[in-house]
């Protein structure tokens, strides 16, 4: 973390008190998007919530837009301190009992809420880790569906989206790791929410999913009628990146797609618990291979 950097946190203590969960989005100098994304929380959500914004920088006009809304909490640096410290600083100012995490270039389509809040009065326990499902321009992964309605701000066909987004086939799938996701606020403080050494966030959402495994959590679920439009990493794009593919190997002894592919089982149809991983031979020698390079970075 920067030394020089200076947290400011700025509640607005006019919240309801029947709100649902407390939605956290960091955003660094994205303004647009940002503004399109807490509108459709506002236009498309069926429940309350609590929005928090981290103001990473915000020399594009972020921090007084935020400021001046009257439904969102704020939290500032006055420098860049990435994802890890932002999610981190904002759980300080959580008023309910789910802390989830939403980019700032995603837009929420109708019921998005609901249909995370049925699955987990489904569950019946606090011991879970969910995500939305993406719809992007191009698939980042086979956890999201690919169809265009915009590749960026200035073409985004709001009206097709909104139209056609629930008639796109998608099964609920294995795996939950990206935002959106959410997790319950007990769960987030015993693992202590996002590592730092991650920072400013490579890896960190794999390390994460990573951590709740070995507290014993199976249920990772990606919840297919809860959706939003991801137009797909504006932030990540401008930022330095670090070394976490091998912070990650070193951490944790294997590469974060053997926790993808073995553990997570990632991207496949919903089955219900995960049982305990069966690495092949030649992945673990690979894994063996890639933890002896790791010790050089």
């Amino acid at each position: 973390m920067n030394h020089s950097a200076e947290i400011l946190f700025l509640p607005k203590n006019t919240h309801q008190k029947n709100n649902t969960f407390s939605i956290v989005i960091p955003s660094w100098n994205n303004l647009p998007y940002l503004k399109l994304c807490v509108e459709s929380i506002r236009k498309n959500s069926t429940l309350s919530h609590q929005i928090i914004v981290f103001v990473n920088d915000g020399k594009d006009g972020t921090f007084e837009w935020a400021q001046s809304q009257t439904d969102i909490d704020v939290v500032y640096s006055s420098v860049n301190v990435g994802v890890c410290y932002a999610l981190n600083a904002c759980r300080k100012l959580l008023q309910t009992d789910y802390l989830l995490y939403m980019n700032d270039d995603m837009y929420v389509c109708p019921k998005w809420d609901t249909y995370l809040w049925e699955e987990i009065q489904l569950i019946g326990h606090k011991y879970f880790f969910i995500s939305a499902t993406a719809i992007e321009p191009v698939a980042s992964s086979n956890c999201a569906i690919e169809y265009n309605f915009g590749t960026d701000i200035t073409n985004f066909n709001e009206t097709a989206l909104l139209e056609q987004f629930a008639q796109l086939p998608m099964n609920d799938w294995q795996g939950a790791t990206w935002p959106p996701n959410i997790v319950h606020i007990d769960v987030w403080d015993l693992v202590g929410g996002y590592s730092i050494e991650f920072s400013p966030g490579m890896y960190s959402d794999p390390d994460f999913s990573m951590k709740l495994w070995q507290m014993g959590i199976r249920y990772f679920k990606g919840i297919s009628k809860s959706r939003v439009y991801h137009f797909g990493s504006r932030s990540v794009k401008r930022v330095k990146k670090n070394r976490g593919y091998y912070k990650f190997i070193q951490k944790w002894g294997i590469t974060s797609s053997t926790v993808s592919k073995f553990y997570l089982r990632r991207g496949k149809v919903f089955n219900g618990e995960l049982s305990e991983p069966s690495i092949p031979k030649l992945i673990q020698i690979k894994n063996n291979f890639k933890r002896f390079v790791a010790t050089f970075y």
